[in-house]
């Protein structure tokens, strides 16, 4: 397998993974690049990203720049000699003179089957939607969002009991696999496919509203509204003036009553159709328990209505 000089663009937990693969390969990084420290916490404190950290673990050069436009930047990059620059959710956009520098592209790892799912929230808009199945996408990058032609795909199904943090671990350890294979393959003998210009749809950020649970909504719905957002930022709702984050849940689809009421002593709450058992749950500045242990202390007995 040849030695590759590499250039490695991530930032959050999704990247380490490659990161780990490529180096465990054999191939020389030449730098990291990540998004500068973000305040973080009550006090504020700048945080470095995890694929920060653990490039300082290994020793390895880490730039962090707010642009990649700037001439400077670009010089930098070219200054590294890389044979392929792969990218794993890195949060800047690659200019052209960057795209066009090394011989062998700009590899990027997707957390989606490309064209669904293009943009920032693959793993959670997956769930939300109630797909079936998700995967890997190994694609040369172009200036487009997501668009550029794919060289390779991988497919997992979507369990009726996984959450987005489960998926994220299942996605992140398929496409270091995905990526090593890659750039084990001779150049000459990896075919690159253009994706469909059929069934393009876009992942947009999610916003921290979207995770207040509306039990005017088809409980299935709010179902898939739990795992999708365990375990950032949390699915929540207000329960006897408290905002608790509901952690897991399942549905009860034969129960009836009025969106929002507690129909049983056990946290089953009546959605626009059906019902949902809340199952695991966190109060503010409490560890996560089990509803039946929260009940012990913080009784929601059944008739309560929830805003």
């Amino acid at each position: 397998m040849p030695r590759l000089k590499v250039v490695f663009m991530g930032t959050p937990e999704f990247a380490l993974g490659a990161l780990d693969a490529i180096v465990r390969a054999g191939h020389e990084i030449a730098c990291v690049y990540t998004q500068p420290p973000k305040p973080a916490g009550r006090g504020q404190d700048l945080r470095k990203s995890a694929v920060h950290d653990a490039a300082l673990a290994r020793r390895l050069q880490v730039r962090c720049p707010v642009s990649l436009k700037s001439e400077a930047e670009i010089a930098a990059l070219r200054g590294l000699g890389a044979d392929v620059i792969v990218v794993v959710a890195y949060g800047l956009m690659l200019p052209r003179e960057i795209l066009d520098l090394p011989p062998f592209g700009c590899l990027n790892i997707h957390a989606s089957l490309l064209p669904r799912w293009r943009g920032a929230a693959p793993i959670e808009r997956a769930i939300l939607a109630g797909d079936k199945e998700t995967g890997v996408t190994i694609m040369s990058m172009v200036e487009a969002l997501d668009a550029g032609p794919i060289l390779g795909q991988s497919r997992i199904a979507i369990d009726r009991a996984t959450d987005a943090g489960q998926l994220h671990d299942q996605l992140a350890e398929l496409g270091a696999r995905m990526i090593v294979e890659i750039l084990a393959t001779p150049r000459g003998e990896i075919r690159q496919r253009p994706q469909p210009e059929v069934g393009v749809t876009y992942a947009r950020k999610i916003a921290k509203d979207e995770a207040r649970l509306d039990w005017r909504n088809d409980a299935a719905q709010l179902e898939r509204q739990v795992r999708a957002f365990h375990p950032r930022p949390g699915a929540f709702a207000t329960i006897a003036g408290e905002r608790v984050k509901v952690l897991s849940a399942t549905l009860v689809p034969d129960a009836k009553g009025s969106p929002g009421t507690i129909i049983d002593d056990r946290l089953c709450v009546a959605c626009g159709t059906g019902a949902l058992r809340l199952t695991r749950l966190q109060r503010p500045g409490k560890s996560a328990m089990n509803a039946d242990d929260m009940l012990r202390g913080y009784p929601v007995p059944g008739g309560t209505v929830l805003s």
